[in-house]
């Protein structure tokens, strides 16, 4: 399966967060985790298309990544073990501001 992780950042305090991540964070979770892909927002416009589009109040999110894992307990005791580890916690520490999350959404799929 597959945990599709999106993320509402804080615009005024993007640029900030994507050094942090593609210094800090990015490095340790693909050497951690089975990252599928990690995708950050490069400026560009959202495309809506469909019988009712609808921006989102806060935005389109401007982070995703997929993660890929055996099953959901594969993945609690993965998100236990990472991310309440000591190395976690020391790059958590330089975030520019973890204070900055509009919004999370995980969604989980089975991978064909």
């Amino acid at each position: 399966m597959v945990e599709i992780r999106s993320y509402h950042y804080e615009p005024e305090k993007f640029e900030a967060y994507k050094v942090w991540a593609l210094d800090e964070a990015v490095p340790y979770l693909k050497e951690n985790l089975d990252i599928v892909g990690f995708w950050i927002d490069n400026g560009a416009s959202p495309e809506l298309s469909g019988s009712s589009p609808a921006p989102q109040p806060i935005g389109s999110a401007n982070i995703t990544w997929i993660i890929r894992w055996p099953d959901m307990e594969a993945r609690n005791i993965g998100h236990e073990k990472i991310f309440q580890g000591a190395d976690w916690a020391n790059i958590w520490e330089r975030h520019p501001d973890a204070n900055g999350y509009l919004q999370m959404e995980a969604r989980f799929a089975d991978e064909i």
